[in-house]
């Protein structure tokens, strides 16, 4: 780990490390909050969506530290925002090695041994691989418009979401948090999620190897995936799973429905399960 960066802060302290992996340099950033100079909860990791990155997370993971007197870390896998450019389209078992391999090395690096773990749609699928593979370390799992098997509502959304990047400006927004990465960024997106080779995929075997307590938030109108993602998460859990269904929220509801995404974040991991 190499701490190359402390921001100033209102309400916490933040660091940035650049983070040595098996693919090149990976960004990290964690909020430490202020007004707990030492706490003995697990740290929350949060894991970004298919065109996300630590920037886009915008003002959420201050507030969830602060709300919670938790660490938490978010970080640019490789080939997004800052971390270091990939050529190749990840492989098929993308999402749980991203729960395993590159996740372990960003935990191994930060000294951290138990956390809770937060994933918003791909990410919300790599957060429930991370309950599985890393056992009890893994206090408790948070997904937020995840994905665990793929929909033909999925695939459709994509099909659209690749007619809309052909739109200049709309690439252009993009390019802001990516830079030269963002055509490997659409393609790790688009590309992979069309291929037949993900047309059986499904995290059931994982769902069911998760140890910790679960929380779904979900939103009814979301273009990438049915109230059946959180449904069929709840039914392939062997542990507790939580569900917040927003009828009114799509794919974003931690940002169309910030207040009660984040008081059903906090409550749950207040709970005396989450140490």
């Amino acid at each position: 780990m190499d701490g190359v960066q402390t921001l100033a802060d209102r309400r916490c302290n933040v660091a940035e490390h650049h983070i040595p992996t098996e693919h090149g340099i990976v960004i990290a950033r964690q909020w430490q909050p202020q007004n707990r100079s030492r706490t003995t909860a697990a740290p929350l990791i949060l894991l970004h969506d298919s065109l996300g990155c630590i920037d886009l997370w915008r003002e959420l993971p201050e507030r969830l530290a602060v709300a919670t007197g938790r660490k938490v870390i978010a970080y640019d896998r490789a080939g997004f925002g800052r971390s270091d450019l990939l050529h190749d389209r990840p492989a098929p078992d993308f999402v749980t090695r991203g729960a395993s391999a590159e996740l372990a090395t960003v935990l191994d690096a930060l000294g951290i041994e138990d956390f809770a773990v937060l994933g918003h749609s791909v990410g919300g699928g790599m957060a429930l691989a991370a309950g599985a593979v890393f056992g009890a370390r893994c206090r408790a799992v948070v997904t937020i418009s995840a994905q665990s098997f793929l929909e033909d509502l999925t695939r459709a959304g994509i099909r659209k979401a690749a007619e809309d990047f052909a739109d200049p400006q709309l690439k252009a927004r993009l390019e802001r948090y990516h830079g030269a990465r963002t055509d490997w960024v659409l393609d790790a997106w688009i590309g992979s999620w069309l291929s037949p080779a993900f047309d059986t995929w499904c995290l059931d075997a994982e769902i069911a190897q998760i140890t910790s307590p679960v929380l779904t938030i979900h939103g009814a109108l979301d273009d990438y995936g049915s109230p059946a993602q959180p449904h069929r998460i709840a039914q392939m859990a062997k542990v507790p799973v939580n569900s917040l269904l927003l009828a009114d929220a799509g794919h974003f509801p931690h940002r169309s429905h910030e207040a009660r995404t984040l008081k059903a974040i906090i409550g749950f991991l207040a709970r005396p399960l989450q140490p």
